[in-house]
């Protein structure tokens, strides 16, 4: 039992695990401890596959993956009576559990810059009350009990972006709300340029951000070396965010190819970014802000968020 109780506290406390950490082999570590637990997980790792879905390990790999997926164990109440009650209570134990662990990795997602969403819950009452409404309606997707060992095991996922996507109910919270939106964003000033003839008709952005230590956010911008915002998306629409956030996230240039064509861009410009502002804002070089700010004024990518951002 012992055993078991420690992957618990491997899903609790790998909430802060950089990108740097992420990625197919700590996923494989996980997997080994699942088949070590007995038959309660291994059902849980059969259905994962089905499903194929990743037990979420930090709110960098939520960005990744477009949902946070956590799992809670629980054991039978000891005033249990019956093998139905038995069962029942440690279902209530297991969802407990799982929603606790949920509650704390969206306290660690990043909003805009080096704010994160536990920072705004201690600060308004507002946020703290939304993402407690949020986290008391998630969804159960998965639960299973095995009488023998006595250990129920409860998985709850919740969507990263949509209507009902976490990214949306933070969204409404802080930029719609003038007096949080001026505390939590400090307006940068926004970068101006005279448009210079681009190579290719660019309709999408990828920046390459794998060589720095750089976290994904509900609010990810880009500057160039004097601090003016070549990329703010805190200015594009609320519809756009809602649906698809400030941009997508992988490990790899070609799967930022293939993610932004499935939003219909074809010719995505690719930029290396060359340091940050923050652990959630980018740099990128005089002369890539100019051609990032020339071709956006020909299709217009920014504003409809076609940017992918590749990490570590």
């Amino acid at each position: 039992m012992k055993t078991k109780k420690m992957l618990v506290a491997l899903m609790v406390g790998a909430l802060f695990v950089s990108p740097a950490t992420l990625g197919q082999q700590q996923q494989q570590g996980v997997d080994q401890k699942v088949q070590q637990m007995g038959i309660a997980f291994a059902a849980v790792e059969a259905f994962l596959n089905k499903e194929n879905l990743q037990i979420t390990q930090s709110p960098e790999q939520a960005f990744m993956n477009g949902y946070i997926l956590v799992m809670g164990e629980g054991l039978p109440s000891p005033n249990a009576k019956s093998s139905g009650q038995e069962r029942l209570t440690a279902e209530r134990a297991a969802t407990v559990m799982a929603y606790r662990a949920l509650a704390e990795m969206l306290d660690g997602v990043a909003v805009v810059g080096d704010t994160v969403v536990k920072d705004m819950e201690l600060q308004y009452d507002v946020v703290r009350a939304a993402v407690a409404g949020f986290v008391k309606g998630a969804q159960v997707v998965y639960k299973h009990y095995d009488p023998q060992e006595k250990v129920a095991v409860v998985l709850v996922k919740v969507g990263m972006h949509g209507p009902q996507g976490f990214a949306s109910l933070m969204y409404d919270k802080f930029l719609k709300d003038p007096n949080i939106k001026g505390s939590v964003i400090k307006e940068p000033p926004q970068m101006t340029a005279k448009p210079v003839p681009v190579e290719q008709n660019f309709d999408g952005l990828i920046i390459d951000a794998s060589g720095l230590n750089f976290r994904p956010a509900l609010l990810n911008r880009i500057f160039n070396t004097k601090g003016e915002a070549v990329y703010d998306p805190s200015k594009i629409s609320m519809q756009i965010l809602n649906d698809f956030g400030c941009g997508e996230y992988t490990n790899d240039i070609e799967k930022a190819k293939q993610v932004l064509e499935k939003r219909g861009v074809k010719n995505p410009m690719i930029v290396k970014a060359i340091g940050t502002m923050t652990i959630s804002d980018l740099v990128v070089s005089d002369e890539d802000a100019v051609r990032i700010y020339s071709a956006n004024q020909k299709s217009g990518f920014l504003n409809s968020a076609k940017v992918a951002f590749v990490l570590r």
